[in-house]
């Protein structure tokens, strides 16, 4: 088995580690070479396309990229921040949680792959969608994946396309308004952070237990494969 999220937009700066990555033996090496030939070859006239921001800060992090493997670390769960990562709270959990997240939980990341959340990473900027990543990775996820009797997928929808698999339970959060079924997105974010918690807390790994979270007035809908709140 094993649980599927994103990375987050934000993410740390701070290295808790003096170990550059170059040195961490990381098991998708090869694959972030090819990500990162095919991002020297981008014109820096046009790096904004894939940074989203200034033409400035866009120079900033397309260097900080290139150099990553010259870069010092931290584990993935002090590196990621943002509003899940807050509210599955990951630094105050006990040792049998943080067992079974490192054990079971998967990052899907543009430029490093698929994380583990202990895991020594360094600060990167990049999405999913560009230079169409998802088609890079596809085969990689795919492989690697392949032999989990089940994968929850908690993932974007830019995400899911980096993988396939016949043994997935998506699980989304979606508001109900006036009879309507809408994303939750980037107001939803919370609850997933304090769904990945009840996860790991529980160490749940059944598809019953899955779709036994009730919190906020969030409950399992089976024919919207979803968890839905009345709003």
């Amino acid at each position: 088995m094993k649980i599927l999220i994103p990375p987050s937009e934000g993410k740390s700066e701070e290295n808790t580690t003096s170990i550059k990555f170059e040195d961490t033996n990381y098991k998708f090496t090869n694959e972030i070479k090819g990500v990162l030939n095919n991002l020297s070859d981008y014109d820096t006239s046009n790096l904004q396309k894939i940074y989203g921001t200034s033409i400035e800060k866009s120079k900033d992090l397309h260097i900080k990229n290139l150099r990553i493997f010259e870069s010092e670390c931290s584990p993935a769960m002090n590196r990621y921040t943002g509003v899940v990562y807050n509210n599955l709270n990951p630094l105050n959990l006990d040792n049998n949680s943080l067992e079974f997240l490192n054990e079971n939980f998967l990052i899907t990341s543009a430029l490093l792959g698929l994380v583990s959340p202990n895991e020594l990473i360094p600060f990167y900027k990049l999405k999913m969608n560009v230079l169409k990543l998802f088609d890079y990775w596809k085969p990689i996820f795919t492989n690697f994946l392949k032999n989990e009797d089940l994968i929850i997928d908690l993932l974007p929808e830019i995400h899911r396309k980096s993988y396939e698999s016949k043994k997935v339970l998506k699980i989304n959060f979606l508001f109900i308004k006036n009879g309507e079924k809408i994303s939750s997105g980037h107001n939803g974010k919370a609850i997933k952070g304090q769904y990945l918690r009840y996860l790991v807390e529980n160490q749940i790994s059944t598809e019953k237990g899955f779709k036994s979270f009730k919190e906020d007035d969030f409950e399992w809908s089976e024919k919207d494969q979803g968890y839905i709140k009345e709003v």
